[in-house]
């Protein structure tokens, strides 16, 4: 075999055709060779010492067969620092690997051009020449660059080139460690079955939606009658074969939209985010997913998080309730009584199946901590009115008093600012005129535990009912939140719907209480 195409592991190096001799295989790249011009003698090639002792190897015949000598074109033609050899070459790599392949073309060619160097000689030598389609100096007549540069002294300049061009490769550092690849195929995500590379799926939805119309044929003019110019029956059903594929496709698109818009792809960033949630959370995420179809991320991060601040704070406040009942005036007693009720009811999990459980000492056994947010939103530690809240007691009636801390929760009296709500001035209730007191208690007034010791007197002076008292502070509560907790007192009576006098003083009541401001 006379032609080796040699490629090289890296790019830019000698690269190129190799020629060796079919006899005594020594290089005749640069030299003058012979080659046998006869049909059964494919690429067969000899060096002039061989062919002049009349060697031969396999159906080679010297005697009949006829051949070619071929020298070196190592002679400027289009420009002076490109070889007639290499624009051979060129042209050649350009047809078998197609334009834009630079790198693969300037191994081809070797010497040590690099794929920019190649680019730049084909588009100035072929492309923005003057006689486009053909190169500058195409005439047959041209001889002003070989005349310029002769073989000897071209080729001497060519031959330093590469020498210099293979020291500087030598002391070039050492290439980059290779990367992750790039290419689009599954195992290049943490995805499986993604290619990131196309944005494709290697399963999609509706994966088989193309077979049902992976053989329809159009032609033109055809599908419809000339007669009535109404379309036939088959070409009806395949309109709406096609209508069911595009919106097949359309379906698909959308899910793949949602899959990148909400970046479900993240799938370790996501999972690290998951693992924070309680069983709570995940649950309510889960549920709440459909709404992601409706929002862009950030607004479904945002929804999604008030919600489930929202889900904590019904919990604290079933929790605090469950606590009032049992007469838990403290927040400190509250944290204290769950986690006694936790390790009563692992006791009891523990003993259910033992029947010697009772006369051993009992063991520490864990407790089984709420989610952290509703944990938070009971612990003794919160602050008593959210920043921008309305003040306890009302700026407007007790004077401003400088404080150095937040109020806590579950703090004792002692320990509080003087602006507390266990210091403030105690509410004064005046009878009221033609309105006989009324002593109320636990029997003769449902409800009438759950209230303060204030509210207590304040209905025992209006002679009200507990449970109607209750009523009216729902409602009058929940008309001051229409308004960021301001009211008038003309609402409040009319919310209050009983004697205007009796409306006055519990709106005089809730004022002085805190819990809705004068408007």
């Amino acid at each position: 075999m006379g032609v080796i195409k040699k490629k090289t592991a890296v790019r830019g190096t000698e690269g190129g055709v190799k020629f060796i001799c079919d006899v005594c295989s020594i290089d005749i790249t640069a030299t003058v060779r012979i080659h046998c011009a006869d049909p059964i003698c494919k690429d067969y090639d000899l060096c002039v010492p061989c062919f002049s002792e009349g060697k031969s190897s396999r159906e080679h015949n010297p005697a009949k067969h006829s051949f070619q000598v071929i020298e070196q074109h190592s002679v400027p033609v289009f420009e002076e620092s490109w070889g007639a050899d290499e624009e051979t070459l060129l042209l050649e790599g350009a047809e078998t690997y197609g334009l834009g392949s630079w790198a693969d073309i300037a191994d081809h060619i070797g010497g040590f051009r690099d794929k920019d160097e190649v680019r730049d000689h084909y588009i100035q030598t072929y492309i923005q020449s003057s006689k486009f389609p053909l190169p500058e100096h195409a005439s047959p007549a041209d001889r002003s660059l070989i005349d310029e540069w002769p073989r000897d002294k071209f080729q001497a300049r060519k031959k330093r080139r590469i020498e210099d061009r293979k020291e500087a490769a030598k002391n070039a550092p050492p290439p980059p460690p290779k990367q992750k690849p790039t290419s689009s195929v599954p195992s290049c995500h943490e995805v499986q079955g993604f290619m990131p590379g196309r944005l494709e799926f290697e399963t999609e939805h509706w994966n088989e939606a193309e077979e049902a119309v992976q053989h329809m044929q159009f032609e033109p003019g055809e599908g419809r009658d000339p007669a009535t110019g109404n379309l036939e029956p088959e070409m009806t059903l395949k309109m709406e074969v096609m209508d069911i594929y595009n919106n097949r496709l359309t379906s698909r698109v959308e899910r793949k939209r949602l899959i990148f818009e909400q970046r479900l792809l993240e799938y370790k960033s996501n999972m690290a985010m998951e693992k924070k949630k309680s069983k709570e959370e995940k649950d309510l995420y889960h549920k709440l997913k459909p709404f992601a179809r409706l929002m862009r991320k950030g607004d479904f991060d945002d929804f999604t998080k008030d919600m489930e601040y929202e889900a904590n704070l019904r919990q604290a406040i079933s929790q605090l309730q469950e606590w009032r009942q049992l007469q838990i005036g403290d927040l400190k007693s509250g944290q204290q009584y769950e986690t006694e009720k936790q390790q009563r009811l692992a006791r009891a999990a523990m003993n259910q199946y033992d029947r010697f459980a009772a006369a051993r000492p009992p063991k520490a056994s864990a407790t089984t901590e709420q989610p952290s947010a509703v944990t938070e939103l009971t612990s003794p530690t919160l602050e008593l009115r959210p920043p921008g809240g309305l003040a306890t007691p009302p700026a407007s009636d007790v004077p401003d008093v400088p404080t150095n801390k937040a109020l806590i929760n579950g703090t004792s009296s002692a320990n509080r600012n003087p602006t507390s709500i266990a210091h403030r001035p105690k509410f004064s209730m005046p009878p009221l005129a033609n309105v006989a007191r009324l002593e109320l208690n636990e029997e003769t007034s449902a409800g009438f535990k759950n209230l303060t010791e204030e509210e207590k007197e304040l209905c025992c002076t209006l002679r009200l009912k507990a449970s109607a008292y209750i009523a009216i502070k729902d409602g009058v509560l929940k008309e001051s939140l229409k308004n960021h907790g301001q009211l008038k007192k003309k609402m409040c009576k009319e919310v209050a719907r009983i004697d205007p006098a009796k409306g006055g003083r519990v709106f005089d009541f809730f004022v002085d209480s805190g819990w809705i401001k004068k408007q």
